[in-house]
């Protein structure tokens, strides 16, 4: 396996209030609670271990108080940027997923099916929120040294359609993967033809190189 690789790995913030009242935050700007704040720290004491090259961030404060663990852990600074955004859910945010069931019935099963409709009525579809986290991705990989790292902290709707969009896997076929967990991670290794491969999924320990896969 060649070591010149570049790697993306991608971090959701901490745990907040309104994400254990399963409130949709989208684009409010909404801090993280006690239990995400020591989520940040435990996330930012391993991922410094990784010795990452670059951080970026989205600029909401539940991001940038994770990437902030780490950056003080690193020396890094901390690039901050609004494509790495929520998705943003127009009329949906602030609601409880049962207030948005009852106002929004019909869109919110359209959406909870899959289908590529704004979130909200008047908010973003997952290919427009996967395609700017595509674009801002690919553009901060291309800063990295061969074989560097780039930790980019976002949000759980954000990361998933990044992911499905890096992958190019086809949009009638997403969700494929499951989303992550406060604090959890997922790892994109650049392959030999410039596509990106998933190496780690949801996880919260650091990754392990594959050894021997196809013996």
């Amino acid at each position: 396996m060649s070591h010149a690789r570049r790697r993306v790995l991608l971090l959701r913030h901490g745990q907040t209030t309104w994400n254990v009242q399963s409130r949709f935050q989208g684009q409010l700007d909404i801090d993280l609670d006690d239990v995400g704040r020591g989520q940040a720290e435990r996330a930012g004491e391993l991922l410094a271990r990784l010795r990452p090259d670059l951080l970026v961030s989205s600029d909401l404060r539940r991001a940038r108080d994770t990437a902030g663990a780490l950056a003080r852990r690193t020396g890094l600074p901390v690039t901050y940027d609004e494509r790495l955004r929520e998705t943003f859910a127009g009329r949906w945010q602030g609601l409880t997923t049962t207030e948005m069931d009852e106002r929004y019935a019909q869109a919110r099963a359209s959406w909870s099916a899959g289908a590529d409709v704004p979130a909200g009525v008047d908010g973003e579809t997952r290919s427009e929120v996967g395609a700017r986290m595509s674009a801002a991705l690919v553009e901060h990989a291309a800063r990295l040294p061969g074989g560097g790292l780039l930790v980019a902290v976002t949000h759980g709707g954000a990361a998933s359609s990044g992911l499905h969009h890096m992958l190019g896997v086809p949009r009638a076929s997403w969700p494929v993967l499951s989303g992550l967990g406060n604090c959890h991670w997922s790892l994109l290794r650049e392959h030999d033809d410039r596509r990106w491969v998933l190496e780690e999924h949801n996880a919260g320990s650091l990754p392990e190189e594959v050894v021997g896969d196809e013996s």
